[in-house]
């Protein structure tokens, strides 16, 4: 990705406007002012503001796919005991990424309102440059795990719920928050809701599930 500050800063305040009220809604003359820049920056960098939305999906898949540097290629099949290891240090990662990393509430806004909208030209993209590679990827590890057939239904779905439950903290951070009576998330709730998921998944794996 260009690395331009202005470019940078346009990408990040479009993440957020696009993530809080849809692209539509999105004003391009907010997203400026929030970048430090003029209108026109957009249609320098971008093209447009359909382009800068492309430019959005691009980053936050790139900043997903630096939190799953653990995951081995396709091609490499780690013995059970490493691809449990590897499993575990992703979800300390996963973790980290979504209660304590510094915008990470605006890019899952961003997806989930992209979800939402079936006809996004954003959906297919995220699918194929994020959602699709890093979902078999993690398949192919829990398979390694378990000996589960890779693309069982099974291992599918756990590996949906498996990172949906970081997702939910995420989403679901004000409730969760009041419930554990926690004033914000930070260091020591992330540990405490890695203890949880790791217990979880020990169980998963462990009971040959998926």
């Amino acid at each position: 990705m260009d690395a331009h500050p202005t470019r940078i800063s346009l990408i990040q305040a479009a993440i957020r406007q696009f993530g809080r009220g849809g692209f539509e809604a999105a004003s391009t003359r907010t997203i400026a002012a929030q970048a430090g820049t003029n209108i026109s920056s957009i249609a320098y960098h971008f093209g447009g503001k359909d382009g800068l939305r492309i430019a959005c999906a691009d980053a936050v898949a790139e900043r997903v796919a630096q939190v799953a540097r653990p995951l081995p290629g396709l091609q490499d099949r780690p013995d059970p005991r490493h691809a449990r290891l590897l499993l575990r240090r992703l979800v300390r990662r996963i973790v980290t990424f979504m209660i304590v990393s510094p915008g990470a509430s605006d890019a899952v806004a961003f997806v989930l309102r992209e979800l939402a909208e079936p006809d996004s030209p954003v959906l297919d993209r995220l699918y194929a440059t994020l959602i699709e590679p890093r979902h078999r990827a993690l398949c192919a590890l829990w398979s390694a795990a378990t000996g589960a057939p890779a693309e069982a239904e099974e291992v599918k779905l756990a590996v949906f719920s498996l990172v949906g439950q970081a997702v939910y903290f995420r989403v679901a951070a004000p409730i969760v928050q009041r419930r554990m009576g926690w004033r914000h998330y930070g260091r020591a709730e992330a540990r405490a809701i890695t203890r949880r998921m790791l217990a979880n998944l020990d169980r998963m794996i462990g009971d040959g599930d998926g």
